[in-house]
This record gives structure tokens, C-alpha cells and sequence, in this order.
């Protein structure tokens, strides 16, 4: 390379930059006065935008467009007359359970009569115990009853002939007090003796165990051969007058709508027909643990019911107005029935409600909602409280 290679001269703008002596002969221009300072400014301005985006307030997420939100049918239900019915849990019982046992001393059963599920009538035997013993003892009272009544005719015949007598003077009148003590004596022993037997025969009777009133054998604790005595505790069990009942059980709240005398229908767990009966009793007393009473609900016994079993009483109590929802509108989880309603800005809410009569038709509300709001007609089990959505109205239901 030649020592008199001339060489490189920066450019006006390097110079500035880079701090570099203006080349011999070069004016600076007042372009490059002011690009220093520019630069600078710039570089102040983006420090400061990143250290606002780093650090400032978050920005708001952008709302998402209405055309991404989920289309869910809602439906405003409006209020219906309905069947005013309640549905409540029970088991089957006699209404009057009449306990049936012995009656006298007991002793060694000969015979039952009787088998469960049998209908009895008033006073029938249903079983009999041994009375050899009772049979000697009213034979022996039989005959002292009869020798009582011979004495007793004899001391009369005497009182007779005496008294014919004192008129002629033969028999004084002490002898006639006499035969008349001794007359009314002999009648006393014949109603003494006569007391014996009947309290012997009816001691014997009391032997046969009888059914107290007419009604339903429900139980049967006796064999033949068994001996039995008064504690040996009850040896039937007799529903009287045919007479059974349900006992429901009935949330508090709803025991304030029931009556004496509703109309009701029992089914019992695994049958097909429901048996039709009546409210007889409401119990005065709720549950503290479970807040529940009993509604005692009279049957007729038929052969498709038993005492002790299962069953669901649905009590019909007239009718009222109340919103009707389909099925798939009403959710259920450990906290109850609950349905998705929208709120402002078509937010879903979640709104509790008590559940009333259930039909083909749909669910009825018995509290919870008044028939105005927009409730989730499905799709309920994909949404939470506070989704926003996009909502369709459902046709009103031709009722």
C-alpha cells in the first residue's frame, strides 16, 4: 500500500455521532446540529413506554365479540294452574295394632286356629289351651250347685208345713223364725255355690285366646304345644277393623298446606298401582333432628299391602298457580334443586327453588321463582354462575 493512499473521510452524520472532527473544509449543516439531540429524545420516549408497559396498570382483557359467545335456549315459564301435590317418603302400618295374649292363668296350647292374614270378627277363638284341669273343677261346683238347691227346696217345704200349722197351735211362732232363718240360708249357699261355678267357667273360658275386636292377623308367635302364661307376651298381633295406614313423612314446610281428609295415593316400593286413601291424622309433633312430621294416611288392606313396607305417598291438596319448567331446566346437587337464571348483561345466576308436584307435563315450583325471570331451558350442566352468554327465547308451550 502506498504511503500517499489517501485516506478515508468520515461522513458529516458519523462525525456527529461518533464525536468524530468535522473533515477539513467541511461547513456542519444544520441538519446535523439537530440529530443528536433527536435521537436522544426518541430513545428517552421508548425507555419510557417500556417502563409504562412493565409497570403501569394492567390492561382490561379485550371483550370477547358477541359472535363467539355460546347460544343457549332460556325460556320464561310464566305460571300455570296446577295439582297442588305432595310427595312424601313412609312405611305401611296397622292403624290400630292391637296386641293379643293370655287372658287367665295360661297353660299347654291344643290348637291355633288362626294364620297371618287372616280376617277375624269379635270374640273368635284363635287358640285354645288345656283346661282338663278347670273341666274337674266346674264338675265339682256343678254338683255343690245342686246340693245347695235341694237344701234350699227342703228348708222352704219345712217354712210351708209350719206355717199351716201355727194356726191349730202346734208350731209356735219362734219355730217358724226358725225354719225361716234356716230357708234364706239354704238359698244363699245355692247363690254362693252358683257364684263358684260361674267364676270357674269363666276362668276355664279365658283359657281360649280371642280376638279382641274384628280385624287382620299380622302375627302369629305361637305353636301347638308351647306353654303360655301372662308373661309370655303377645301371641298375635291384630290390625283391627281391617284398617291400615301410611306414615309419611313431610318436610315442615309443607305440612302447614295438608288437611284432615285430602285425598291420597300409596305406592309401595315395587308395585305397580298405587292404593287410594285418605289423610286421617296429622301428628302435632316435628322432629327436631330431621324437621319432619308424620301424615298418617288410612288404606283399606288388600293383598298388595304389607305392614312394614316402603312405599311413597303423593297427597293431593288442590290446585294453585306456579311456574312449570321442563326437566332438563332443574339441576341437583348436594345443596338441593337449583335452576340457571340470567342476569344483567345476560350473566348466568344460579337461583335455589323447592321442587312441587313433577308430572309429564314438567316440574312444578313451589318456591324459588314467579314465573318473570329468564331460566336455562337446558344445556344447564355446562354452564357456571357468571358465564356470559347468548341468548335464544324459546317458543312459549301451547298449555
Amino acid at each position: 500500500m502506498s504511503m500517499n493512499a489517501q485516506q478515508p473521510v468520515p461522513s458529516p452524520a458519523a462525525a456527529e455521532v461518533y464525536n468524530f472532527p468535522p473533515a477539513e473544509g467541511d461547513a456542519p449543516s444544520k441538519r446535523n446540529r439537530w440529530l443528536k439531540p433527536g435521537l436522544i429524545a426518541l430513545a428517552i420516549a421508548l425507555a419510557g413506554a417500556a417502563a409504562w408497559q412493565a409497570f403501569g396498570p394492567a390492561a382490561a382483557p379485550p371483550a370477547a365479540p358477541a359472535s363467539n359467545l355460546p347460544e343457549v335456549t332460556v325460556l320464561v315459564p310464566g305460571t300455570t294452574m296446577l295439582a297442588d301435590a305432595i310427595t312424601a317418603p313412609g312405611s305401611i302400618a296397622a292403624k290400630r295394632d292391637a296386641a293379643v295374649g293370655v287372658q287367665g292363668e295360661g297353660g299347654r296350647v291344643v290348637r291355633v286356629m288362626v294364620e297371618p292374614g287372616q280376617r277375624v270378627g269379635a270374640g273368635q277363638v284363635l287358640a285354645q289351651i288345656d283346661r282338663q284341669v278347670q273341666t274337674q273343677e266346674i264338675a265339682q261346683l256343678s254338683a255343690s250347685v245342686r246340693q245347695a238347691e235341694a237344701e234350699a227346696r227342703l228348708a222352704q217345704a219345712n217354712l210351708a208345713r209350719a206355717e199351716s200349722l201355727v194356726a191349730k197351735g202346734f208350731i209356735s211362732r219362734a219355730d217358724i223364725d226358725q225354719r225361716l232363718a234356716t230357708r234364706d240360708g239354704a238359698q244363699a249357699r245355692v247363690g254362693v255355690a252358683r257364684a263358684q261355678l260361674g267364676a270357674a267357667r269363666e276362668r276355664a273360658d279365658r283359657l281360649d285366646v280371642r280376638a279382641p275386636a274384628a280385624g287382620l292377623i299380622l302375627a302369629r308367635n305361637v305353636e301347638t304345644g308351647q306353654v303360655v302364661g301372662p308373661g309370655t307376651g303377645a301371641l298375635f298381633r291384630l290390625a283391627q277393623g281391617n284398617a291400615l295406614e301410611m306414615r309419611a313423612q313431610v318436610a315442615e314446610q309443607d305440612l302447614a298446606r295438608l288437611k284432615v281428609g285430602m285425598p291420597a295415593v300409596v305406592t309401595p316400593v315395587g308395585a305397580t298401582e298405587g292404593f287410594r286413601g285418605k289423610v286421617w291424622l296429622i301428628d302435632p309433633v316435628i322432629d327436631p333432628a330431621n324437621r319432619q312430621g308424620i301424615v298418617r294416611i288410612q288404606l283399606e288392606y288388600t293383598p298388595g299391602l304389607r305392614v312394614g313396607a316402603f312405599a311413597r305417598a303423593r297427597i293431593e291438596g288442590g290446585e294453585t298457580t306456579r311456574p312449570l319448567l321442563p326437566q332438563s331446566a332443574v339441576l341437583a346437587d348436594a345443596n338441593g334443586n337449583f335452576v340457571y337464571v340470567l342476569g344483567k348483561d345476560n350473566k348466568v345466576e344460579r337461583r335455589s327453588i323447592e321442587v312441587g308436584a313433577i308430572s309429564d307435563a314438567g316440574v312444578g315450583v313451589a318456591s324459588g321463582l314467579t314465573g318473570a325471570e329468564r331460566v336455562v331451558a337446558s344445556a344447564g350442566a355446562f354452564l357456571k354462575p357468571g358465564d356470559t352468554i347468548k341468548p335464544v327465547l324459546a317458543a312459549p308451550a301451547t298449555r
